[in-house]
């Protein structure tokens, strides 16, 4: 029997996520965007609560949970603000979470108690100027020298990156493999032969920063890389499900954040004698955004579940297809809160507008919505017969 209960630790968790977003977070979301600032107030508190380590083991500072939970987070944060969910669960996801599943013990005993608590910030740094969709195409070395590693090359739309005080760094470690012979090195900031280039003004998430790294003969310690050395397409692709489900429930948060708004202004909104809720026009655009934002929230939380417990085909298939749909529903929803909200939908009287332009991001980044489409295509058509 399926059920969809959240259990009463995760109903905790969530009505916890909820107040703090709304009193903490959501005052700040207007001039976070307006100044393309790092929320860093807001970042020390979801530290306390245990939300950047949301993942990790209690005794390195974290809360021992999992992804489910990690979803709650994210679609809570994201109903207010984008840019903080993008920050904090950027650390929780593909920093912690990638240590806590790959790393050794030394590792994670040396970066995971400061990453939790929040005194320091962590990226992940996969994308570069020519490997994009094709992340694979990856060019930046890591040569082997006695005892460590010499890097040379930049990664480019690194979330977190201008801010970072540690990098994940997918790295290629032997040049003879076209499509493989790569490693996830970590290194620290600062480092010699390490320093950030461009931070990028984007049209949304203005507050979680996004630049460029650079490494130019780089020595990085041979004891530094997660998950063994040539191993990094195995360390990759074991997070890319639950960086598409979180993304998903991300853009899940957004969409119900624009709904609120905009049920909220159609009910006291009054054109023509009465309220604009009662126009079918409206009720329509309301029931279909309802309607849409609810089966995406399904489908993020049975990936959630199914990342747990599926084969890895079938894992990949329903995250990429959660998060190709919520994504595209976000962006829908907001467009449609917009609409119902007229002249105030396109002023930054109301949060609808930071909201519709947040939401394009969900449809590129994390793997485009073309991306997730040809990976679901390809896992549908594998012959799998055996024959």
């Amino acid at each position: 029997m399926l059920d969809f209960a959240l259990t009463p630790e995760q109903r905790l968790l969530q009505a916890t996520v909820r107040a703090f977003a709304q009193k903490e977070i959501a005052p700040l979301a207007y001039e976070i965007d307006r100044d393309e600032r790092f929320p860093r107030e807001s970042w020390q508190r979801a530290a306390e609560l245990g939300l950047l380590g949301i993942t990790a083991p209690e005794e390195y500072g974290g809360s021992g949970l999992g992804l489910v939970e990690m979803a709650l987070v994210s679609e809570e944060l994201s109903r207010v603000c984008v840019s903080t969910s993008a920050t904090v669960l950027h650390q929780a996801c593909l920093v912690i979470d990638n240590l806590v599943r790959n790393a050794a013990p030394a590792l994670q005993q040396k970066y995971l108690p400061d990453l939790c608590s929040g005194k320091k910030i962590g990226c992940l740094a996969m994308t570069e100027p020519e490997a994009g969709s094709d992340v694979l195409a990856m060019a930046l070395r890591a040569e082997k020298r006695s005892g460590h590693y010499l890097l040379n090359g930049s990664k480019i739309f690194i979330t977190n990156g201008p801010v970072a005080d540690v990098a994940l760094v997918y790295s290629r470690t032997d040049l003879a493999q076209r499509r493989g012979g790569i490693s996830l090195i970590v290194v620290d900031y600062p480092s010699p032969g390490f320093r950030k280039g461009r931070t990028f003004e984007k049209m949304g998430w203005r507050g979680s920063p996004t630049g460029e790294l650079v490494f130019e003969d780089c020595q990085v310690p041979r004891e530094q890389v997660v998950g063994g050395e040539n191993q990094g397409v195995d360390v990759l692709m074991s997070g890319l499900n639950s960086e598409r489900v979180v993304m998903g429930a991300s853009a899940v948060g957004l969409a119900q954040g624009a709904f609120d708004i905009s049920l909220n202004y159609a009910r006291e909104r009054h054109q023509f004698g009465r309220a604009i809720s009662q126009f079918q026009m409206v009720q329509e655009k309301l029931a279909n955004m309802f309607i849409e934002i609810h089966a995406a929230r399904l489908m993020v939380y049975q990936a959630a579940c199914q990342c747990a417990q599926a084969d890895l085909a079938e894992a990949t298939m329903i995250a990429s297809a959660c998060k190709v749909y919520s994504s595209e529903v976000a962006m829908r929803v907001t467009i449609s809160a917009v609409q119902i909200l007229g002249g105030y939908g396109y002023t930054k009287d109301f949060p609808v507008e930071r909201f519709m332009r947040d939401a394009k991001l969900f449809e590129i980044g994390g793997g485009t919505s073309e991306i997730q489409r040809r990976i679901i295509a390809r896992e549908l058509v594998q012959d799998r017969s055996g024959g």
